[in-house]
């Protein structure tokens, strides 16, 4: 999390890495390029601006951040969120829009850089899978419907997305087949290399064989939009012209923004890890992609993320460290500021054939279908956020997501529900009722078990179970056990309902013991909130067997049933 770290690390390089990292670099670069300058594109800015995005991004992220592989550049996750949103506020390709967009890469920097230094990787598994998936389809229709016009050949129309996609539908007829012939084209070859080696740069080759047709055949005569002329440029440091009004109104997205940064940012440090390399860091990648979007803003561009597909890249190409990345960052400046020249005659479809390209890559299709088979209800979890997404502002549709996803959480939660034990034949062990073979109780002993974290989303549960079960029971009790191994942690609230049932065994004259409290946590609580001395300290047991042979009034009948 220090600069010195990545001295440290250059200090130790070893010269063996120099050629796999510099052919990653240059296979980075290719696949960069085109990708980065779609995104821009996509997020309002003039496409040499994704270029600069990535060096910034890339730079602040191998400064500070741990994973090797990880790339940090423009992405097309996040774009169509802070696009859409901030446009509210300012009006798409204005000089207000532009200021106000880098002065909100610098604030989501910031968060992201307090999150990581104060260790809240964990808010990043707050977002269930099924949610991540309905979130990225949504994204992915977002970003289909604004590159549509574009490779139709048409004027894109305004309004929310399903006023678009209906105005989009109605005008297939004026598409022009040139442009659209050209988009499909690069989208076939970037699908086909992607297919055949995701070292091979399809989409650059795409959108170089579609500039070259531009300009052979002076299809721009044609209809074809193309980019026209791209001032070369270097980065720049300078200070945002910040209006803290526009920014207050914009907190909210931008804590949207960052839960997404940070989902995919864990996701994408959990997938890629180097080794030999430094141990997976979600916290101090949180950290560098922090500032690598406080670069980002610094330079003028537009809030960053961690890019899966390109750090995939880096991997796939064997990278060895973070040299790989700053080499791309070299041709990428190359190109920024003595390429562009080369952009005028690119197609804006061929863009979009690359954009489309990315929006089918992020739909999980054959997680879609498993989740379907396996989990209907987990399924319509992501049919809910991938409509939240769809139908609301891009934004509220996020917040949406999350807010499902923690729902879920709490839902599952509260399901939990108690249950009995009994003992397999001929051992000591205590299991769910099951069919075979016919478990065996002890007269006068209940063995109760609740599988989940004792809280106040389940207290309740808990006492209406354990009541209910003692009132059932045919015959009188001497002895309840309460098997522990599953509750990991109990709350305030949850101590209290177990105390109360704990002195309702008192009343009714049985004895109550714990059997494999295996949590420190839940036996630091336990010590916390009294329930140890209610208890009794010679009740805890290891194991269920042992608490009856200890308490149980029939042992004698217990060990002859062993024997």
């Amino acid at each position: 999390m220090r600069a010195s770290d990545f001295l440290r690390s250059a200090a130790r390089y070893a010269a063996r890495d120099l050629r796999p990292d510099l052919v990653a670099g240059l296979a980075l670069a290719a696949v960069a390029l085109p990708s980065q300058m779609a995104t821009a594109h996509l997020a309002g800015f003039p496409p040499a601006t994704g270029l600069i995005a990535f060096a910034a991004a890339s730079i602040g992220f191998a400064a500070i951040g741990a994973n090797h592989f990880l790339v940090a550049c423009a992405d097309s996750t996040i774009a169509p969120i802070f696009a859409g949103g901030l446009a509210t506020l300012a009006a798409p390709g204005s000089h207000d829009f532009f200021a106000l967009c880098t002065s909100f890469a610098l604030m989501a920097g910031g968060i992201l850089v307090c999150c990581g230094l104060f260790r809240l990787g964990w808010i990043a598994d707050l977002v269930s899978r099924p949610v991540t998936i309905g979130f990225l389809a949504g994204i992915a229709f977002h970003i289909v419907i604004s590159q549509l016009p574009p490779l139709l050949g048409i004027a894109a129309p305004d309004g929310g997305l399903l006023l678009k996609a209906f105005v989009i539908a109605g005008k297939l007829g004026e598409s022009n087949p040139v442009s659209l012939w050209l988009g499909f084209a690069v989208f076939a070859v970037t699908v086909c290399a992607e297919w055949i080696s995701p070292r091979i740069p399809g989409a650059l080759l795409g959108i170089m064989a579609a500039t070259i047709a531009v300009y052979w055949f002076g299809l721009e005569r044609d209809g074809v939009a193309v980019l026209g002329q791209v001032p070369g440029q270097f980065p720049r440091l300078h200070l945002p012209s910040i209006v803290f009004a526009d920014l207050v109104q914009a907190t909210p997205l931008a804590f949207v923004v960052v839960a997404t940064i940070m989902v995919q940012t864990a996701a994408t440090t959990r997938s890629f890890v180097a080794v030999p390399g430094p141990a997976a860091s979600i916290n101090r990648d949180f950290t560098g992609v922090g500032a690598a979007n406080l670069m980002a803003g610094l330079f003028g561009t537009f809030p960053v993320n961690a890019s899966p597909p390109l750090t995939e890249v880096v991997a796939e190409t064997g990278g060895r460290s973070k040299l790989a990345g700053l080499a791309a960052v070299a041709l990428i400046l190359g190109m920024a500021g003595y390429g562009t020249a080369l952009l005028a005659h690119v197609p804006l479809a061929a863009l979009a054939g690359i954009l489309i390209f990315v929006a089918m890559r992020i739909v999980s299709f054959g997680e879609i279908v498993t989740i379907f088979r396996h989990a209907f209800g987990e399924f319509m979890l992501i049919l809910a956020t991938a409509t939240a997404i769809i139908i609301l502002p891009v934004g509220t549709g996020v917040a949406t997501g999350i807010m499902l996803s923690l729902l879920h959480g709490i839902w599952s939660t509260t399901r939990a529900r108690l249950i009995t034990l009994e003992r397999v034949p001929g051992t000591s062990i205590w299991w769910p009722p099951g069919r075979d073979p016919k478990g065996e109780t002890i007269e006068g002993v209940l063995v109760i078990a609740f599988q989940a974290p004792l809280s106040f989303l389940n207290a309740y549960a808990f006492q209406d179970g354990a009541r209910r079960v003692v009132r059932q029971s045919r015959t009188p009790l001497d002895l309840v056990v309460l098997e522990a191994s599953s509750i990991v942690e109990i709350d305030f609230t949850a101590a209290q309902i177990l105390l109360e049932f704990i002195q309702h065994c008192a009343q009714s004259k049985i004895r109550f013991a714990v059997a494999r409290l295996e949590s420190v946590r839940a036996e630091e609580a336990f010590e916390r909130l009294g329930i140890t001395d209610a208890v009794h300290r010679d009740h805890f047991f290891h194991s269920v067997d042992e608490a009856i042979r200890v308490l149980a009034k029939k042992t004698n009948e217990f060990r002859e049933d062993k024997e």
